[in-house]
């Protein structure tokens, strides 16, 4: 077992007794990041960042703990991107026009999203432009910045394509929301395709991640199987915007 694997579960067995259990998934942490007791305590300490309350859209991940992060940001009249269960039906945009006044909660629900929001493709995120800031969940985060999730590499993957399209690099505000039980105090190697983070927000602390490395840029075309390109939209749809597909 890699000592990312090891990390990883050892986190998982501290997190359960906080974790709230997801409807469909309940607590199988190898397939969802869980909401927890306190995230809305960490919420509180991203709102009220120079770089949320300056930003009006950012890209949002799909995990359960950024639930009452989406409904603020709808409030506040912030519009998003967010990504659908391993980006099986791409990426979709709600935005505060879409959602009637005190249907906001429902909204932030991954049901929700796709009854209010809307399917976005990757030419119409290129025309959009640059993201202000991301926040992602996490399964682990070190003090340093290395992420790791539920083990996919979803997000990894992401921040490629919104790279291959320049709406992010290293000046992009990146911040993970997780329990303080999912902080690691080592120091960790990222891989190459690692995103590391600038800031981690829990129920207790607010990190700056301690001196965060250069991120990664691009899709590694070379390490996806086909079945995942065809699996996946937004990639299907990269490669023909790059003129790698007919």
């Amino acid at each position: 077992m890699t000592r990312t694997n090891t990390v990883r579960e050892e986190i998982w067995s501290r997190l359960n007794p906080v974790a709230k259990p997801d409807s469909r998934f309940h607590k199988n942490f190898a397939e969802v990041i869980p909401d927890f007791e306190g995230s809305d305590k960490a919420t509180d300490r991203i709102v009220a960042q120079p770089f949320y309350q300056s930003g009006n859209y950012a890209f949002i991940t799909p995990d359960n703990c950024l639930v009452d992060l989406r409904r603020r940001m709808l409030e506040a009249g912030k519009g998003m991107v967010i990504s659908t269960y391993g980006i099986y039906r791409g990426f979709w945009l709600l935005e505060p026009g879409m959602v009637p006044k005190g249907q906001e909660l429902f909204a932030a629900w991954l049901d929700g999203l796709e009854h209010f929001g809307r399917p976005i493709s990757m030419a119409e995120i290129a025309e959009r432009g640059r993201f202000d800031f991301m926040v992602t969940g996490a399964s682990a985060v070190s003090l340093d910045g290395v992420r790791f999730g539920k083990g996919h590499g979803f997000f990894d993957m992401e921040w490629g394509m919104f790279t291959e399209l320049d709406l992010v690099d290293d000046r992009t505000p990146v911040t993970a929301i997780v329990h303080d039980v999912q902080v690691v105090a080592d120091k960790l190697d990222p891989s190459s395709t690692d995103v590391l983070v600038d800031y981690i927000a829990t129920p207790d602390q607010f990190h700056a991640s301690n001196n965060r490395g250069t991120r990664p840029r691009g899709i590694h075309w070379e390490l996806l199987e086909p079945e995942q390109i065809a699996d996946t939209p937004p990639l299907k749809e990269l490669r023909k915007m790059q003129g790698l597909d007919a």
